[in-house]
Parts: structure tokens; sequence; C-alpha cells
């Protein structure tokens, strides 16, 4: 809603503080985001490193703009695959058995 202008002013400056301060509290999705914006403005190199960071910290849709990235040259191979383990990481350690059991669960009760 807001970022889009629905029902209230689109202020740029505001979205990216929020953004920020977001990221710079450990959340993936306004990291990646930031990495999106910086993109679309043409600074590749901040962009990255955003992606990569996001990544870094299971951000799926990041490791895959990192993967675009990479295929146009604007990621080098060392990059990719350092931000891709990572991200393997993070997604090895949140599996367990009592998260499998109780994603089955919630999938029982049509939960998800």
């Amino acid at each position: 809603m807001y970022r889009d202008g629905n029902g209230v002013g689109r202020e740029v400056a505001k979205r990216l503080h929020h953004l920020e301060e977001a990221a710079i509290g450990g959340h993936p999705k306004a990291r990646h985001n930031l990495g999106v914006y910086e993109v679309n403005r043409g600074r590749i190199e901040r962009g990255v490193k955003h992606f990569i960071i996001a990544a870094k910290n299971g951000h799926d849709g990041s490791v895959e703009a990192l993967r675009e990235l990479h295929a146009a040259g604007n990621v080098s191979r060392d990059d990719f695959d350092l931000a891709f383990r990572a991200h393997q990481a993070v997604e090895d350690a949140s599996n367990s058995p009592q998260r499998e059991s109780a994603l089955a669960a919630m999938q029982t009760l049509g939960r998800r």
C-alpha cells in the first residue's frame, strides 16, 4: 500500500529510510528491496552487496537476483558461489525434524 502510494503520498526518501532501518535490523526482505532499488538506479555494485547480504541471511529471491546478475556479467563466480553456499548453510541450519513435523501438521490442517 505505502510502497505504491495507495491512500498516502509516495515519499521515496521515507521509504528508503524505513528499508534501511529494517535492513540494519537484519530483515532480509528489506535488504533485498534495497538491492532492487540500487540496481534500478544503475548502482549495480551497491545492489549486489545488498543481495549478497540478504542471500547470506536466507533470502531466496536474492540468490535468484545474484544468479541473473552473474549471467549478465555483473557478479563474479566467486561472489556468487560464496553467497550461494552461505544461503545453503542457513537453509540447512533451519531444517530440523521438529520443524518438518510442524510443517506437516500445518499442511494437514490446511494452514500452509
